[in-house]
């Protein structure tokens, strides 16, 4: 097949690999950039004009000499505008207020009383106007909302079934874009989160990648060869209902023994914990002041997230996994009985070279993450497959 372009094309796709060199390069000389995507100087100094005077990118001064004068450095605007990123969980409505180069500007999180879909959309829509209120003076202003959904969303942003939340076919993207007039992406929570961690935590620079979402539910964004992998109609990565008990614990998906019933937050509800406890932070103060029923109830769950994280090893043959979501905050307790289990069980081979850590975004990555993919639909990442 082949593949051909217009001259505006081959200036656009040019355009949008010297600003994403700037982006994650900065500060960068012109002739960095040149020597870093192969392309002449003279494309690089007239893209870089135009950049600059587009606010996305500024100069500044003077970088370091090989001789001759000192060159002035590229740097990346990250304050031309500001994304909203959304975390939408089983209780809670999470959201950040991001600048476009992943820095939080404001937080904001809001209790969750129901799931049915009108009251959680007027949360929604509240949260997202407070953070619009927040964000200071740019040039772009707020230029996109990023939301991760613990459920299957599809490419046009439908969620088309979220059995935590008891909501099918909703068309999410449509509904926030009319509301705000700003572009929207949906996506699933899990791969928001390992979107997160790629760009801003644990996972830079790794080809093969699978991050754990454990909270409310539990769900893996999948990364192979440094792409999200999203299965052939875009809902891979529902792990959390992957079978671990045969005759298990019946779960809102319509399945048995799900692995998240065993290593979620769902167990605070149905494990008859005599402590009062409807989330990870309340549960782990419990963990800290050394309460016996605390303490146990974590070893369980490290073992149960131990055995599934042991299948998705020995599938997918990762060199790291990241444990992120409102667990990541229990690390001290879950981490030891995860690496037992996932030491017994997996397959010697698949053992070697691979880490595994717990998200250094915490319960953030989700949000960082769906906020990255609302900066990426603002810049134009455009790919160019052959």
């Amino acid at each position: 097949m082949k593949v051909t372009g217009d001259q505006a094309l081959v200036k656009k796709i040019n355009k949008s690999i010297i600003l994403h060199t700037i982006r994650m390069f900065s500060p960068v000389s012109r002739a960095k950039v040149s020597e870093m995507t192969g392309l002449n100087k003279a494309t690089v100094s007239n893209l870089v004009a135009e950049l600059c005077g587009q606010e996305l990118v500024t100069e500044a001064g003077p970088g370091e000499s090989s001789g001759g004068r000192k060159p002035l450095m590229l740097h990346f605007n990250a304050m031309a505008g500001s994304v909203i990123g959304i975390e939408l969980r089983v209780k809670q409505l999470t959201a950040v207020l991001c600048d476009l180069g992943g820095g939080i500007l404001q937080e904001l999180d809001y209790r969750l009383e129901a799931h049915d879909f009108p009251y959680v959309l007027e949360q929604m829509k509240r949260i997202i106007a407070d953070l619009i209120a927040m964000a200071p003076p740019s040039p772009y202003g707020i230029v996109g909302i990023g939301v991760g959904v613990p459920g299957m969303v599809d490419e046009h942003g439908v969620v088309l079934f979220a059995p935590n939340l008891g909501w099918e076919m909703i068309d999410l993207r449509s509904i926030l874009e009319n509301s705000f007039s700003v572009p929207v992406t949906i996506d699933n929570e899990a791969n928001a989160g390992a979107q997160g961690e790629l760009n801003f935590g644990a996972a830079r620079d790794v080809r093969h990648l699978l991050y754990i979402s454990a909270g409310s539910g539990i769900g893996s964004g999948i990364i192979i060869g440094g792409e999200l992998y999203k299965g052939a109609r875009g809902y891979a990565g529902e792990t959390g209902h992957m079978t671990i008990e045969a005759e298990g614990k019946p779960c809102s998906c319509g399945s048995r023994g799900c692995w998240e019933l065993y290593a979620s937050e769902k167990t605070y509800d149905n494990s008859g914990l005599t402590l009062p406890a409807r989330t990870t932070r309340e549960l782990v103060r419990h963990a800290r002041s050394g309460q016996e029923d605390a303490l146990r109830h974590f070893s369980s769950m490290g073992e149960y997230l131990g055995i599934g994280v042991t299948n998705l090893i020995n599938s997918f043959n990762p060199e790291l996994i990241v444990i992120g979501g409102a667990l990541s905050e229990a690390e001290p307790w879950l981490g030891e009985p995860l690496r037992r289990v996932v030491a017994e069980r997996t397959l010697p081979y698949h053992k070697q070279q691979l880490e595994i850590t717990f998200s250094k975004l915490g319960s953030r990555g989700t949000m960082i993450g769906a906020g990255f993919s609302a900066v990426m639909h603002f810049l134009g990442n455009i790919r160019v497959t052959l």
